[in-house]
């Protein structure tokens, strides 16, 4: 079984493009923490893990996602290699995201609270004022 999930942080704000074929692609990386005990010391590991999500959950990924914003994200892992600009071939693992959810909602220009995205077409839950 290949099934991950990963619940981190956006690097930077998420690339969008389309695809040949029409469909959306966006792609952003996420930081994921550990706390490990060196030398009788305690030290912060960050992993950065590549994320590519398709169709209609990357564009509410660029439309929602910025940089610092947290995500929760299921998907598989792959593996793939390409060549680089000096004809090396390099490896490169990333995760195909098969859903991503939001946990920091997002803010408009005044600082209010948005409507929180939603993936289908039902109606928006009602906003519960802070």
């Amino acid at each position: 079984m290949n099934r991950v999930f990963i619940s981190g942080n956006l690097g930077q704000k998420p690339e969008s493009r389309k695809a040949k074929s029409g469909v959306s692609v966006c792609n952003f990386s996420v930081a994921t923490n550990v706390r490990v005990k060196k030398n009788d010391e305690w030290v912060d590991h960050t992993d950065w893990h590549r994320i590519i999500v398709f169709g209609k959950q990357a564009e509410l990924c660029d439309q929602y996602l910025d940089k610092g914003s947290k995500a929760l994200i299921e998907g598989r892992i792959q593996n793939r290699s390409f060549e680089d600009k000096e004809g090396q071939r390099r490896w490169i693992t990333e995760i195909l995201a098969d859903r991503v959810e939001f946990l920091t909602r997002p803010q408009n220009g005044s600082g209010q609270y948005q409507e929180k995205p939603q993936a289908n077409d039902s109606e928006p839950e009602e906003e519960i004022p802070f």
